[in-house]
């Protein structure tokens, strides 16, 4: 576990050379794009939340002379449509919708690189389909388990007490030993304004907690429809569900990716996902190798975990050059 990385900034901005809107069942549209190298190394981006979406700068991670670099926005996220949609949106779904993905676009293997929710299904897809990974970039933990679950909704306010007192003013104080359900209730019921207004109250509460130095324009920008909408129904949805998967079922079935190169970035004061997930997957999976950021939280783009996360792809990109 080390922090003394030293690496270049996120590469420069670039455009998509190919992007498109791919269906993938009657209800559910998938916004998707190519950039950087067509004839280079295929990486995959899964982005947070869920529901988080993807955007410009997700892109500059990678090295676009190398990688030819994959995007796309899971069901009810970003531009995919329609926003916010829980109905037929589970983790076996997702899983499916990046193996159509991988066909379409005529891809045998591809890196996978994902933080946070991006990192769980990263983790789960890989298990699911192992013959068609070239390794992983993982940031943030979360397993997706009962406690990390419980932790969000109730152990962030030891740290962030100000913004729970603001996720919480809302519920009535009777409602309030099952967070989950009183915000369910409101999210998926009937009254549209409340929806919309519970949904921008989980998704401030997030953005809120984001960084090691909270960041005002990230928790504004939580607060707009088109993030919130997203983040707030998903999440909810799928904690409800425990990610539609079995407890530890992560932990569990590392065998099926132990053989691939692995690299876990980890924030030292990551309140969303704390270190101790990170930790769990490192002590089953020793193989990978794990950066601990002293001085970061959850986000991606604190300077000590983007310096990691590009010193990965760089890491990945010298190694396949000599195999």
């Amino acid at each position: 576990m080390d922090a003394s990385i030293s690496v270049p900034p996120l590469f420069p901005p670039l455009q998509p050379y190919r992007s498109g809107m791919l269906p993938v069942d009657e209800l559910h549209t998938l916004y998707w794009e190519e950039c950087g190298n067509p004839d280079g190394v295929p990486v995959l981006f899964l982005h947070g939340g869920p529901g988080g979406g993807i955007t410009a700068i997700h892109r500059q991670f990678f090295d676009p002379a190398y990688y030819r670099i994959v995007l796309f926005d899971q069901r009810g996220s970003g531009k995919s449509t329609p926003l916010g949609e829980i109905r037929d949106n589970s983790t076996p779904l997702l899983i499916a919708d990046i193996e159509v993905l991988r066909r379409m676009l005529d891809i045998k293997q591809w890196l996978l690189f994902g933080g946070s929710w991006g990192a769980t299904l990263a983790l789960a897809y890989g298990q699911a389909h192992p013959q068609a990974c070239l390794g992983f970039v993982l940031r943030g933990i979360f397993l997706c388990t009962q406690a990390e679950i419980d932790w969000f909704l109730y152990g962030m306010r030891t740290i962030f007490p100000e913004a729970h007192e603001a996720f919480i003013d809302e519920i009535p104080e009777h409602e309030r030993t099952d967070l989950l359900h009183a915000y369910a209730r409101r999210l998926f019921g009937d009254d549209t304004e409340l929806a919309t207004r519970t949904a921008r109250n989980w998704s401030r509460y997030e953005g809120s907690c984001l960084f090691l130095r909270p960041q005002k324009e990230t928790i504004d920008a939580c607060g707009s429809d088109a993030i919130a909408l997203g983040i707030g129904r998903l999440e909810a949805h799928y904690f409800l569900h425990q990610g539609f998967m079995a407890q530890d079922q992560l932990i569990s079935g590392i065998d099926r990716i132990r053989h691939l190169p692995a690299v876990i970035v980890q924030g030292r004061y990551d309140a969303v996902c704390p270190p101790v997930s990170a930790y769990r997957l490192h002590q089953a999976w020793p193989q990978a190798k794990m950066h601990i950021i002293e001085d970061a939280g959850h986000a991606a783009m604190e300077p000590g975990t983007t310096a990691a996360l590009v010193a990965a792809t760089e890491q990945f990109r010298r190694q396949q050059a000599f195999d």
